[in-house]
């Protein structure tokens, strides 16, 4: 089992920037991919960000070029950084993480607004 625990959404306004963590406890060294998923209302849940723990990274056409996911594999954390904010990134964000075994977790979820 894995558990997720994040952090780091709010109030943004368009432009600026935000910073999302995720840390994950349990049996943490099953963990193959980390990354971030967000739902916006009435939407399907899409990808944002995926990083493995070499280090490859996925991202999202949309985000691509304004958000940097990272992650720490001793601290079994990730981390996504969000700049240039728009409307439109506005959504409840939502750490994600693959095992070895092609098993998911989900965390709760953190929302972010990006509003004037």
């Amino acid at each position: 089992q894995v558990q997720l625990v994040e952090s780091g959404g709010g109030l943004v306004q368009p432009g600026g920037s935000l910073r999302l963590y995720c840390a994950a406890s349990g049996s943490s060294m099953s963990i193959n991919r980390m990354g971030w998923y967000r739902q916006a209302p009435g939407k399907q849940r899409e990808l944002v960000a995926t990083i493995t723990r070499g280090g490859t990274t996925n991202y999202a056409d949309s985000v691509k070029g304004r958000f940097t996911i990272s992650r720490d594999n001793a601290k079994s954390t990730v981390d996504l950084q969000m700049n240039i904010l728009k409307p439109e990134d506005t959504a409840v964000y939502y750490c994600n993480v693959l095992t070895w075994t092609l098993t998911t977790y989900w965390g709760q979820g953190t929302q972010v607004t990006v509003s004037s």
